[in-house]
């Protein structure tokens, strides 16, 4: 007579796999740990290598914002086409309630994409100034600037 299985087999496989991981991971941080050299590494092994060309000054510690906004766009992007997979496969089982629903998700997606953007993820030029460096020219402007500059120069040769 056949005993039926039960529950705790069907996590038997999930087991040994997370246990087989465990293994490898000690095995691989032992083995690195016995192989290391031990002495401390040089002051030009320690310096970064770029090309041959000895740097001159030491590279930003800090990368741009705008490059984790980039990374931001393409894990949102990713994910939702991540999701649209499976949605596609059941499209019409789905009906009204599945199309609502990706409408939803859609949307989702589109609004994040949008703050994104308004926080500047994909201008990629100089800052922009809020206001003209300059004021805006007028006959008066223009002639006074010139004055100026032509008067601090006349002061200058005295």
């Amino acid at each position: 007579m056949v005993e039926p299985e039960s529950a705790m087999d069907n996590y038997l496989p999930i087991v040994v796999l997370l246990l087989l991981g465990v293994v490898f991971a000690a095995l691989s941080l032992g083995a690195s740990h016995l192989l290391a050299p031990r002495r401390r590494p040089t002051s030009a092994k320690v310096a970064p290598y770029e090309c041959g060309i000895v740097p001159d000054s030491e590279p930003p510690l800090r990368f741009p914002v705008r490059f984790y906004l980039v990374a931001m766009i393409f894990i949102i992007f990713d994910i939702e086409i991540i999701f649209l997979y499976p949605w596609a496969v059941v499209f019409r089982q789905l009906r009204t309630f599945g199309l609502v629903e990706i409408l939803v998700f859609a949307a989702v997606v589109f609004v994040s994409f949008m703050y994104l953007v308004a926080n500047g993820a994909l201008d990629w030029g100089p800052a922009k100034r809020l206001r003209p460096a300059v004021g805006t020219r007028t006959t008066e402007s223009t002639v006074g600037r010139v004055g100026a500059a032509a008067g601090s120069r006349s002061d200058e040769a005295a």
